[in-house]
């Protein structure tokens, strides 16, 4: 009897070192330290589209499209941080710290480029990262370098060509003379209808003031009925447009994720671009100052030249409200068209 329990007690006293070893080695790992990593915001099943992200960038329209539709089954957003050269990345899912994203999921700042300061814990041969501080870095390595560097795009003219409701071709050239709002967003994305109604407002505030917006969407014309209940959904009361792509935000200083929006000035120049969900504050802040500008101008400018550009804004308004026009009418056509085809869900 007493060698048993002699024996028990020596066991005892092994699983009591071994656990404290193990709570040793836990609170000293690195793991549970706090740490600050940088990467882009991906979701965990659609990063696997490409083999190659070096090669092929995540933050297309169909990975956005993906994510959104992942986001909605409850599959982990993550963040994808390079380790190395080449097609090393390693992905940390994403759990809920004490930063606040402000919405159920993460799709504000999929395909962004972050830095996020967490925990870091392995479970199950999968890394996961609690968010405790999250911040849009203002510069990246990479394909998306150029995204997000002001220098390179405020002050300078960019063309966009695409298909409005209707499939005639459009070209932001053709609004020259007018201060522009170019809204990038899709029908399955939604941090872009929450701001739906502060574009409407302003185009309705704005517009006999020479200010127009535009909506380009990434949905393809191929989803014009979609697009066209979205409309009538939102109320909207500005042109759309179908087709965008990745390529055409990166184009315009934005990050590869919906929404953004860009303000191009009268001379068809970038003034101010922004990438996510914008303030309405934000955006007549700049058309204000646009105004004020170009009211000062016109006051010292001899009136020979300044009947010139008056010319002009007079010249764009009957396109601008065509167009205007013409989506209101398709939001119409959208009621019809429900007996002939489903609208997507």
């Amino acid at each position: 009897m007493k060698r048993f329990l002699m024996s028990f007690a020596l066991s005892l006293a092994v699983v009591s070192f071994a656990a404290a070893t193990a709570r040793a080695q836990e609170s000293s790992s690195p793991g549970n330290a706090p740490v600050k990593l940088e990467g882009q915001v991906v979701c965990s099943l659609c990063w696997f589209e490409s083999d190659d992200r070096a090669k092929t960038p995540y933050g297309t329209a169909a990975d956005l499209k993906c994510a959104a539709d992942c986001a909605t089954k409850g599959i982990d957003a993550a963040l994808a941080v390079r380790e190395g050269e080449g097609n090393n990345f390693a992905l940390y899912l994403l759990e809920d710290g004490r930063f606040d994203k402000g919405a159920k999921d993460w799709l504000a700042y999929m395909g962004k480029r972050v830095e996020i300061g967490g925990v870091v814990r392995a479970a199950e041969q999968k890394r996961y990262l609690k968010v405790d501080s999250l911040n849009v870095v203002a510069g990246a390595d990479g394909a998306t370098a150029t995204v997000l560097q002001d220098a390179k795009v405020i002050g300078t003219k960019v063309e966009l060509a695409l298909g409005d409701l209707f499939g005639a071709q459009q070209r932001l050239s053709a609004l020259g003379g007018r201060i522009v709002v170019l809204n990038f967003w899709a029908t399955y994305c939604e941090p872009c209808r929450k701001e739906m109604p502060d574009l409407a407002r302003i185009q309705n505030n704005y517009a006999a003031l020479g200010v127009q917006v535009v909506g380009a969407s990434a949905d393809q014309p191929a989803a014009r009925a979609k697009v066209l209940q979205f409309i009538k959904e939102t109320k909207l009361n500005f042109p759309v447009w179908l087709g965008a792509t990745v390529i055409d935000m990166e184009r315009f200083g934005l990050a590869p994720a919906l929404p953004g929006t860009v303000i191009i000035g009268r001379d068809g120049r970038i003034v101010w671009h922004k990438s996510g969900v914008v303030k309405e504050a934000d955006v007549k802040k700049q058309i204000d100052e646009l105004l004020a500008q170009a009211a000062k101008e016109e006051a010292s400018a001899p009136p020979d030249d300044a009947r010139p550009r008056a010319e002009v804004v007079d010249e764009a308004k009957p396109r601008a409200a065509d167009q205007a026009e013409a989506t209101t009418s398709s939001a119409t056509e959208a009621g019809h068209e429900e007996h002939a085809s489903s609208v997507p869900s």
